[in-house]
């Protein structure tokens, strides 16, 4: 074990020519930037779903969807970052994995079914 930082972490040896400290960083990194893109997306996908010409029911429908879709991959975003912000980290389960998967299938379907709509 190294010396204590001021955030009272341990640094520690890099495992296999790995920094152990830096990797969790870059993934909570990419994660955050995931977040941000997916919302983008979804703002988009809102903007051409609301100028769109699709009848009053379905773009309700498609409007609560996207913002289902979104809050369920910020909560899946969320829980990964605090996993591994976590003094003992876990690994990505294959649940939260598929579940990210499935946000961003559903994003797809649901920006070629607002195309199609137009």
């Amino acid at each position: 074990m190294g010396e204590p930082r001021r955030d009272g972490a341990r640094d520690r040896a890099p495992a296999g020519g790995r920094d152990a400290g830096l990797q969790p960083e870059r993934t909570r990194l990419a994660w955050r930037r995931t977040t941000l893109a997916c919302t983008v997306v979804i703002l988009l996908a809102g903007r051409r779903l609301l100028a769109g010409g699709a009848a009053g029911p379905v773009r309700a429908g498609l409007a609560a969807l996207l913002a289902l879709v979104w809050v369920a991959f910020v909560a899946l975003a969320h829980r990964r970052v605090r996993e591994l912000a976590a003094a003992r980290r876990t690994p990505l389960t294959p649940r939260i994995a598929l579940s990210a998967a499935g946000c961003t299938v559903a994003l797809a379907a649901f920006g070629v079914t607002i195309a199609s709509t137009h």
